[in-house]
Order: structure tokens, then sequence, then C-alpha cells
């Protein structure tokens, strides 16, 4: 059992963890990326804010006016100024940055020659900005990932767009950063992980204590250790409880075998030892006998009945006396297991023997109880049915009572005698000359009462009987 629920409770504690560690570590690098895209944001306004009065594009002729003179000259050195901020910029960053017309035409640029990416992040950062918005977050990168990342930046003249300021930025810093912040929190986990492992096997050591004490005491007893009993120490409250419960009803069982122990005795020699005894001056006296010993045969045989009939009374006082050990049981299952038992004897017989009904079907009932008192009624079915004929266990469930019949193509029971089946000693006229005491149906009516189920007698069509074990669905 430990080796069920250990893994369980690692399992459980490791989907703790990782629910926990994957959105951290999510958060740690969005956070990082985020850093990044401010820095692009501020770096691309830097040049947007030099960009915004160098409007003229390379090559057209301006005014000849002194005016027009003087307006070229302070454009040049604004362009020179931000040729220069962008050159420096790269050099010093590794990244790319321009300034574009509308069209995406550079108005400066480095390093010289690039130009506005045709699709990607640099094509839609492009075309955010030029509707005059900066860009919004791009995607993530992840530390597997080679992405590059965009970040475009308006550039604004008497409230139009007139320039697109565009960087694109490589990402392997990025995720080195991303990486190096993952490497404590994976150490934290990693920690956790083995404080988990600890703790879920301290814990399962801790509950599953009580049951391999259960487990050891139970299995003593079954191997007829009555004496063994369970430290109710340690564990749950509950296991406690359930120690001391199983304690309690080991007492009691030890009680009621050791009564049964010495009524056994006590019946063994007042009845057996006499029975005993006058069978062998019977067998004596045959020894002496001239001539037919058909007299002397038919009294040996009644003497062995008288014996059969005693096991049998036993067995009644038992069933009469004990006390029904109510579980849910797979009555289904259980048919089956008797089925494939009473099989052999069924076609030693010449009867077929068939189950009807689902494999598994449940309900609340003694499984030794019921499984006694199925063979007391597959037994009489099997010998009192035709050879060539056939016998049926149909398990089905009928509302509240799940109902077991044993049906078979024998001679079956007028009404009277109905009434009668399953009373002490009581055996058909037509039947007597089969073996038998009249009791196994008693037991089974006194086994199957012991806990609240039943069983019927009614005629099968056009001949035999069907005989209806009724069981509860739910706890008496």
């Amino acid at each position: 059992m430990r080796a069920r629920l250990l893994p369980l409770l690692i399992v459980l504690m490791a989907g703790v963890l990782l629910a926990l560690g994957f959105p951290l570590a999510a958060s740690m690098a969005a956070a990082e990326q985020q850093r990044l895209v401010v820095d692009r944001i501020d770096d691309t306004a830097r040049f947007a804010s030099l960009a915004q009065f160098v409007t003229a594009r390379p090559g057209e002729v301006s005014q000849p006016t002194a005016e027009a003179r003087i307006e070229d000259g302070n454009r040049d050195e604004r362009l020179s100024t931000l040729t220069d901020e962008l050159a420096r910029y790269h050099d010093l960053y590794g990244i790319n940055a321009g300034v574009f017309f509308r069209d995406g035409q550079a108005m400066a640029a480095s390093p010289g020659g690039w130009r506005v990416p045709d699709t990607g992040a640099g094509a839609d950062a492009f075309a955010e900005a030029l509707a005059g918005r900066r860009s919004h977050d791009p995607p993530q990168v992840w530390p597997w990932q080679t992405h590059r990342i965009a970040v475009a930046s308006p550039v604004i003249r008497d409230g139009d767009v007139v320039a697109v300021v565009l960087t694109d930025s490589p990402t392997g810093p990025l995720r080195s950063r991303i990486l190096r912040d993952w490497v404590p929190l994976a150490a934290g986990e990693a920690a956790a992980m083995l404080l988990a492992l600890a703790a879920a096997a301290r814990l399962s050591g801790w509950v599953l204590r009580p049951v391999r004490d259960l487990d050891k005491a139970t299995h003593d007893i079954a191997t007829g250790r009555l004496t063994s009993r369970v430290a109710a120490a340690g564990g749950p409250p509950e296991l406690r409880r359930l120690a001391h419960s199983f304690n309690e009803m080991a007492d009691h069982v030890e009680d009621i075998l050791e009564q049964q122990r010495a009524f056994v005795a006590d019946a063994s020699h007042q009845l057996r030892n006499p029975l005993s005894a006058l069978l062998l001056r019977i067998e004596l006296l045959g020894l002496e006998l001239p001539g037919d010993r058909a007299g002397f045969e038919a009294v040996q045989t009644e003497g062995k009945r008288l014996a059969r009939v005693l096991d049998d009374l036993l067995g009644l006082a038992t069933a009469e006396h004990s006390r029904a050990d109510l579980r849910l049981t797979d009555v289904g299952a259980l048919a089956t297991e008797r089925i494939a038992a009473w099989r052999p004897v069924a076609e030693r017989e010449g009867v077929e023997l068939g189950r009807e009904g689902p494999a598994a079907l449940t309900a609340w009932a003694d499984p030794i109880a019921l499984s006694s008192a199925l063979d007391a009624v597959v037994d009489n079915a099997v010998k009192f049915t035709p050879r060539g004929k056939a016998v049926v266990v149909a398990v089905a469930a009928a509302g509240d009572h799940v109902t077991v019949e044993v049906i078979d193509e024998g001679p079956g029971l007028t009404e009277d005698e109905l009434e009668r089946i399953g009373d002490r000693f009581w055996r058909s006229g037509r039947h007597q000359n089969v073996s038998g005491s009249g009791l196994g149906l008693s037991i089974a009516r006194a086994l199957l009462a012991a806990g609240d189920a039943s069983i019927a007698y009614a005629p099968r069509e056009p001949q035999g009987l069907r005989v209806t074990l009724t069981l509860p669905r739910s706890a008496p």
C-alpha cells in the first residue's frame, strides 16, 4: 500500500510545486523582457525627439531664400547629429536602429543599408507606429528561442506621424539574464521537492503504520494465532480508533470461537462417542450374522445417516447463533465462483450448470454465509435435476434488492410441499430415496436471515423449482 500511496503524494506535491514554479518562472522572464522593452521605448523616444524636425528627404531642393538656407543648415546639422547618435548606439549595444519616413525610406539608419523588414515583428511594429501608437509588448522570448525584439515609436509633427523610429534588438543578453534568474528558482524547486519527498515518506509511514499492524494482526488471527492484537499507538486518530475496534472485535471473535469449540467438544463427547460405539457394535454383530446381510447393511446405512444428521445439526446450531459479517459483496462474482466450484459435480451427474445476469452486482451480505446458502441451494438443484437437463443461476437487480435465482428442471414441488420446504428435517415423500438430512435449506435460511436476507421458493413452468435468494442493496 505504501508503494501506491507514496507515489501519489509525490505526484501531488510535485504538481503543487510545478504549478507555483512555472508561473513564477514566466513572471520573471516577462519582467526581464519588460525592462528591455522599456529601455528600447526610452531610446526610440529620444531618437524621435531628435528626428522631429528633420522632415525633408535627402536630395530635396530647398528654397533659395536666406531663411531657407538657414533652415537647410539646421536640418543638415540635426540629421548629422541623429545619424551620429544612431551609429554610436549601434556600435555600443549592437542594436539595429533607424528613422524611416512613412513610405519606409530611411531618414537615417545604422548599420547603413538597414531597412524596414517586409514581414515579422519589425514590420508589425512599424505599422503600429504609423498609426500613432508605440509598440505594445512584443511576444515573450524564452531562453530556447533566438527571436529578436522590435520596438517602434512614431515621430509626430503638427499632430501627424511624419516618420517612425524602429529598433531591432538581439535577445542573447535577455535570454542569459532569464536563465540566470531561473537558476535560483530551479534550485529552490529542487530543494522543495527533496523536502516534499522526505515529508511524503514520513507522512505515508505515519499513516500506514497502523494499517501494517492491522494487516499483521489479521494474518496472525487468520492463521490461528487468536491472541494477536494491534497496539493502538501512532497514526491518525481514525486509524487508532479502527485498531481499538479491531481489538474489540478480535476479543469477541475469540470468545465466540471458544464457545463454539466448547459446544462442539461437548456435542462430540455426548453424541458422537456413543454413536461411534453403537456403529462399532453393529459392525461386530454383523460379523456373527449368517446368511443374508441386507438387514445389517440397512442398519449400517441408517447409522451413517444419523451421523450426517448430527453433523448438519451442529452446522445449523452454528448458523443460528452466529452474527453475520455484513459487507458490500460482489454477488455476481461470488455466484460465478460457486458455479465454477459445482460444475464438476454437475457434469458428473450429467446436468448442465449455467449462469445469467451481469458479471458484477453488489449487495450487503456475509460472503461466507451467502456462499454456504448458495451451495446448499445449488446442491439440491443438481441433486434433483435429471440427466440431460439444466440448472441456471441468474443474478439480477430488483429495485432496492439483488436477487440470485437458482432455476432447475427437476420434478418440482406441489403447493402443499412448497409451504413446507425449508422446515427442519422435512423432505418430500417422493424424494425419500435421495441422500440428505433435510437440514440443508434450513441452514441456508438461517445463514441468510442473519444478514437481513431471505429465501423463497416458487414453481417453474412447465416443471422444476425456482429458488430466489434476496439480498439488500443498502446497509441494514
